[in-house]
């Protein structure tokens, strides 16, 4: 099986040290199109981190949430009283007992058990920000939270939305008590806006862009795995950046046939969606209310581009638009305001099938 190394983040990865080597403040977003590398940039980061920078990092991808229990399993990493022992015990000598990775926030066995009876989303907070103290009165580093995968809780209710009450936790973890660099990894910009909406984050975070490689790093990383010009550009043409579509292409053996096969799925993947909307009205929750898709405003604002390679965020049917990013056709960043196709391939797709509609 090849091996298909890190490539090339090294603007990402300087601003996030900068902000690992300043006091927390802010929550940082770390955003993106589908298969752009966050999650690599992330995984790859905390690698280099000092073994005396803790890192939580909480994956929410695969897992099935839809209640309160389902969230607090995934938050913690829980650890047997013998191994800890009690928690008065427990947090003074925190830094010194914790194995040097976990994937959840380290709690004993009877704490856990306690939270999980009593359902308080509000203690199980109370509870984290004891931990990340014990980290900073230590004298170390301030530890690190990643939550990857945000937009599986979006819709997740605990006495009204949870993803509201975290981000108020992040809030007060970042701005008010600088306990712990907050980094919250997702995908889907919709549920950036929504939160940034509800949760009163002006000023209190900022956004890092994971976006696909420019032609440059594109034609550098293809370079390492042996590509000729002629499949560089096949690659480009079919593919632009999209790290996660030029690792297909690095495991073909047949370059050209492997591109215009994906491009071959995403027409036929658009075609049926139109098709489906030709039977059925989805709809699309916005707010408090509920709004259904009407097929002529997709068509409608995939029209546009034809000409362009993305648009202006403004002035859109907003039901359609939420629907094809939530379909991960378009993508939608949300610090300048602008509305792109996910990938090369679904430019390519877009242009291909609404030229005959």
């Amino acid at each position: 099986m090849r091996n298909i190394e890190f490539h090339n983040r090294e603007n990402e990865i300087k601003e996030i040290r900068a902000i690992l080597d300043s006091r927390p403040t802010l929550i940082t977003f770390i955003y993106g199109p589908i298969n752009s590398g966050k999650t690599e940039l992330i995984n790859n980061l905390m690698k280099s981190l000092p073994e005396t920078q803790k890192v939580f990092y909480i994956n929410l991808r695969g897992r099935f949430i839809s209640n309160y229990d389902e969230f607090i399993k995934v938050l913690f990493d829980v650890e047997h009283e013998e191994r800890y022992g009690r928690i008065r015990e427990f947090l003074k000598p925190i830094v010194n007992v914790l194995p040097d990775s976990y994937s959840g926030i380290p709690i004993p066995k009877d704490m856990f058990l306690k939270l999980f009876k009593e359902k308080d989303v509000e203690d199980a907070f109370v509870y984290i920000e004891t931990v990340l103290r014990a980290f900073c009165e230590s004298g170390r580093a301030p530890p690190v939270l990643v939550i990857d995968e945000l937009q599986v809780i979006g819709d997740l209710k605990v006495d009204g939305l949870l993803i509201y009450k975290l981000f108020n936790f992040f809030i007060r973890l970042t701005k008010e008590l600088h306990l712990a660099h907050v980094f919250a990894a997702t995908s889907d910009s919709l549920a950036i806006v929504d939160v940034y909406s509800e949760a009163m984050l002006d000023g209190r975070c900022r956004y890092l862009l994971v976006d696909d490689f420019d032609y440059e790093t594109t034609a550098a990383f293809l370079g390492k795995y042996g590509f000729t010009d002629d499949e560089k550009s096949v690659a480009w043409e079919y593919c632009g950046g999209k790290p996660g579509c030029l690792v297909e292409l690095i495991c073909s053996d047949e370059k050209d046939r492997a591109a215009k096969k994906m491009l071959t799925t995403k027409v036929s993947q658009l075609k049926d969606l139109l098709d489906y909307l030709n039977y059925t009205k989805p709809r699309i929750t916005i707010g408090e209310d509920t709004y259904m898709v009407e097929k002529e405003d997709v068509v409608s604002i995939l029209k546009r581009f034809i000409d362009a390679e993305c648009i202006d965020d403004e002035g859109l049917n907003r039901p359609a638009k939420h629907f094809l990013i939530k379909d991960n056709i378009l993508f939608l960043d949300p610090d300048i305001g602008i509305i792109k196709p996910q990938s090369r391939l679904n430019l390519l797709a877009v242009r291909k099938v609404i030229a005959n509609v």
